[in-house]
């Protein structure tokens, strides 16, 4: 088995623009850093919906989402077909919407296996339509997962297209939710709503913020999120470089926030949850240069994290 990298250059689900670069910027910080890492994996180019950012906006509750349905679509069908090759997806996305299809296709390839999801990320990415302040919906990809509306804290009317396209997302690869609350935990979430805190609150969603990881220690807390996730056969990492410290690092991403990791914290949480053997798809998003305030910083910093792990993934891929 081997790893192929899947390449979402998408950004349609932000609210800015600039994460569709992302991939392009971890590419040239490559290049400087004079490594073939590039050149030594095969790779999927996945079609995008980039153009759509330009339509007159009709689902404000949801923005394009008809086109984020069509884009996790694409993922997950390219994440599927990665798994029918018999290799390992390596996924770098733009923005953190299309996860759902990473999600959906991991899903879909092992409808029969239960999936935990580590969640590394400054946000919760929990809201829908119907409690959505932004619209955006790379902050919804979760509940479409979890299939979870959070009605009891809705603030915004969902009708027509945007809720047939609501039920559509949440039902790709199969019409039951993708995901259980018990196995869903975050790292490093430290900036949501009220509607997300009460959904954490009410599902009891586990969060191991910056501070309890720091203060437990690293390896603790990794070894207990494993052992929460005992019952799961199999596991996805989602790697938000937000989750990172923005002030230490870099605002190169969408949505910075700080008193976040530094890059060798998430190293090491993941290179532990790598070794569990249980890990059957990593991603990384949200690097945008556009917004770089040091350069092409933030993805030299994801090249970083990304050389530093690959091998660590190879070493525990079967023969």
């Amino acid at each position: 088995m081997s790893i192929k990298l899947v390449k979402n250059r998408s950004d349609i689900g932000a609210g800015t623009r600039g994460a569709d670069l992302g991939i392009d910027a971890i590419e040239i910080a490559a290049i400087n850093k004079g490594s073939e890492y590039f050149n030594n994996f095969p790779f999927l180019d996945v079609e995008t919906h980039n153009e759509s950012i330009y339509d007159k906006e009709r689902n404000s509750f949801a923005k394009r989402i008809g086109h984020v349905l069509q884009q996790c679509r694409r993922v997950g069908s390219a994440v599927q077909e990665t798994f029918s090759e018999l290799q390992f997806p390596l996924v770098l996305s733009g923005d953190h919407s299309s996860a759902l299809g990473t999600i959906s296709g991991i899903k879909a390839a092992f409808p029969d296996k239960t999936l935990g999801v580590i969640w590394i990320d400054a946000h919760a990415d929990l809201h829908s339509p119907y409690t959505s302040p932004s619209g955006n919906i790379h902050g919804m990809p979760l509940a479409a997962a979890l299939a979870n509306d959070n009605i009891d804290c809705q603030v915004n009317p969902v009708e027509g297209e945007t809720l047939r396209f609501w039920d559509e997302l949440k039902t790709i690869g199969t019409d039951q939710a993708k995901l259980r609350p018990e196995h869903l935990i975050y790292f490093g979430v430290r900036d949501t709503e009220d509607a997300e805190d009460m959904l954490i609150q009410k599902a009891g969603i586990k969060n191991y913020r910056v501070e309890e990881v720091r203060f437990r220690g690293l390896e603790n807390c990794v070894e207990e999120c494993l052992a929460k996730l005992a019952d799961c056969d199999m596991l996805y990492v989602s790697f938000d470089v937000d989750s990172m410290d923005c002030d230490l690092i870099s605002y190169g991403t969408g949505t910075p926030v700080s008193k976040g990791f530094d890059q060798y914290e998430v190293m090491a949480i993941i290179e532990q949850l790598i070794y569990s053997r249980k890990v059957v798809c990593f991603e990384v998003v949200e690097v945008n240069p556009l917004l770089d305030n040091k350069g092409n910083r933030m993805a030299e910093i994801a090249f970083e994290v990304l050389e530093y792990l690959t091998p660590h993934i190879q070493n525990v891929l079967p023969a």
